[in-house]
């Protein structure tokens, strides 16, 4: 079994930095595409009161519950914070994952250096289907 498709059958909950509350865009319909999957998704944008039944939030850092992966739909310059935010959680996530599009070199040495798992520049749905995790 691959590294990616071992760590998708290992996560369970995910937390979607910059989920999108709008059908067709990629921050809405591949979080849409993993909870239909079975994942937990958690929305995390300021503007995102609920969604799917779950409780939103303006940062990682205020997410009560253990999240297993990050999933990044923010541009670049934004990685390293959103991985500072992800280290400062009581239960430390198990991997970052940037969207295809997304590369950061500090974002991925923060992530490394801690310990994470960490995937630039792929689309998490794709790899899915394609591993049939």
């Amino acid at each position: 079994m691959d590294a990616l498709r071992a760590l998708l059958d290992a996560v369970q909950t995910i937390a979607v930095v910059g989920f999108s509350p709008s059908a067709g865009k990629a921050g809405h319909d591949v979080p849409a595409y993993l909870r239909r999957a079975g994942y937990r998704i958690i929305p995390v944008n300021p503007a995102v009161a609920e969604a799917w039944g779950e409780r939103g939030y303006a940062s990682l850092r205020d997410i009560p519950d253990p999240v297993d992966l990050v999933l990044v739909f923010r541009r670049a310059e934004h990685v390293p914070d959103i991985v500072r935010d992800a280290l400062a959680l009581p239960h430390r996530p198990r991997a970052v994952w940037l969207q295809r599009g997304i590369v950061s070199a500090e974002g991925e040495a923060l992530a490394r250096a801690a310990g994470l798992t960490v995937v630039q520049d792929r689309c998490i749905m794709v790899e899915h289907r394609r591993r049939g995790a």
